[in-house]
């Protein structure tokens, strides 16, 4: 029983640390491809893979390493210039609350059905992020983002966080995740049917 124990937390940790391999490199390489003012988060579906495989802890963490990427990489230099300490807390508690977002709505939908399972997490994961990030928008940037708002041609300022600022890189990052997510389910299913081959 020990051994068996012994062997999911060293899958668990692999699996992490493989994934968390892939949020660095895959954000590094996202933050030159940009739709708007932002670069589009590649990350999320590791993200995803992370927390379905090995929980919710896994999850937080891959978001936290997305968190200090997005910091490291400079794609947040821009929210930097205007607060450090907003913007170390946007980047970090939207990173870490997509991880945990995505492997809590796995969990709670596997046993149930773990297509389903991987879907809805896909969607969860962009939602809890650009969510996220428009709250601490509201919070930490508001002036800042109304002043850019009416340069870019947007009376309301709402209008502009929702379309200009936040609305391509949302609808891209959803749609690849949903896109991406048969691809998930099939590692997953290899992945527990091996596991259960070797127990």
């Amino acid at each position: 029983m020990k051994t068996k124990t012994n062997r999911s937390q060293i899958q668990k940790l692999a699996i992490g640390a493989i994934m968390t391999a892939l949020v660095v490199v895959l954000q590094l390489v996202g933050s030159t491809i940009r739709l708007g003012p932002f670069s589009i988060s590649l990350v999320l579906i590791p993200i995803v893979i992370g927390a379905a495989m090995s929980g919710i802890g896994i999850g937080s963490w891959l978001g936290l390493v997305f968190g200090v990427v997005v910091l490291l990489s400079g794609d947040a230099s821009a929210f930097l210039a205007l607060s450090v300490p907003g913007a170390i807390i946007t980047c970090i508690v939207k990173g870490v609350a997509c991880g945990a977002a995505a492997g809590l709505v796995y969990k709670l939908l596997e046993k149930k059905n773990r297509y389903l399972a991987v879907i809805v997490a896909a969607i969860v994961c962009p939602i809890v992020n650009t969510g996220v990030f428009l709250l601490c928008s509201r919070i930490f940037f508001f002036e800042a983002i109304k002043e850019w708002g009416l340069s870019a041609g947007y009376e309301n300022v709402v209008a502009y966080m929702f379309l200009g600022l936040v609305g391509g890189n949302f609808l891209v990052e959803l749609a690849s995740n949903i896109v991406l997510s048969p691809i998930v389910v099939r590692i997953l299913n290899a992945v527990l049917k091996r596991k259960d081959t070797v127990e």
